[in-house]
């Protein structure tokens, strides 16, 4: 399906009924990562799966303001555009945390209650050794060059053992090279210390709302300290996981979609 957001194609798959839940992928994932999460949970909600912008089947908007606010005015874009009136449970992965809990924490009373897999908002986090080569002009365009289908196995091996390469693949086939540049704009325009505000204002909104983190340990990306910084004791930790939960651990994120 397509919609239009801001003046540009946006693709997203949606199924299921009930109340409108919304699951915003990472880097260098597409909305197809939630397929078999939201094959669990239909029976209860009604599923909304986008590619970003510039990424999968999703245009690019050309002169996009990629900072934190300006995701967040994207993501309230996409749910008016989709017709989404009451509040939504927010699930969210790698850099989709980014996005949508900057997004929950300017627009509080969208979120019913929010589901958090393996990603960073909090200014205390650093960035990993890629995101670092990607922030760096050249380098990181280089590095995009030269990312070739044995290297992106490797790295995505790296992040979650137990990923198949069917499903390794299906990512290396969706990160063409406009998904690549969008890649590098999300990493350049993005600063942890920039948080600090909307760290804040995400805190107020988990006092009143459920927030859920799943988290794998085996994650060479985002530290296991991070886990602990979503304002919520809710935490679940996953001995057997990487950092691709959605992948690994379908079934258990569906179940705890169903228990919030």
């Amino acid at each position: 399906m397509e919609v239009q957001v801001q003046g540009h194609q946006v693709h997203f798959e949606r199924s299921g009924k009930g109340p409108p839940a919304l699951f915003l992928h990472g880097v260098p994932d597409t909305g197809d990562i939630w397929k078999d999460v939201i094959a669990g949970a239909q029976q209860r909600y009604t599923c909304y799966a986008p590619d970003l912008m510039g990424i999968g089947r999703s245009q690019e908007n050309p002169g996009f303001d990629y900072s934190f606010d300006g995701y967040a005015d994207w993501v309230e874009a996409l749910v008016q555009a989709l017709g989404i009136t009451e509040p939504v449970t927010l699930v969210v992965h790698d850099w989709g945390g980014l996005i949508g809990l900057a997004w929950a924490s300017q627009y509080p009373q969208r979120i019913a209650r929010v589901l958090i897999m393996n990603t960073a908002f909090t200014p205390l986090y650093r960035w990993h050794f890629w995101a670092r080569v990607w922030r760096t002009p050249l380098l990181g365009e280089f590095s995009m060059l030269v990312m070739n289908r044995a290297l992106f196995r490797q790295q995505l091996q790296r992040g979650s053992r137990k990923l198949t390469l069917a499903q390794i693949d299906e990512a290396y086939h969706a990160f063409h090279p406009a998904a690549r540049a969008v890649v590098l704009r999300l990493y350049r325009s993005a600063d942890p210390p920039k948080l600090v505000g909307k760290e804040t204002a995400f805190a107020a909104l988990a006092q009143r709302v459920p927030v859920k983190v799943l988290w794998g340990e085996h994650d060479p990306y985002v530290p296991r300290w991070v886990a602990a910084t979503f304002h919520t004791e809710d935490v679940e930790m996953l001995p057997d996981s990487g950092h691709w939960v959605p992948l690994e651990e379908s079934a258990k994120v569906a179940e705890a979609l169903l228990r919030m």
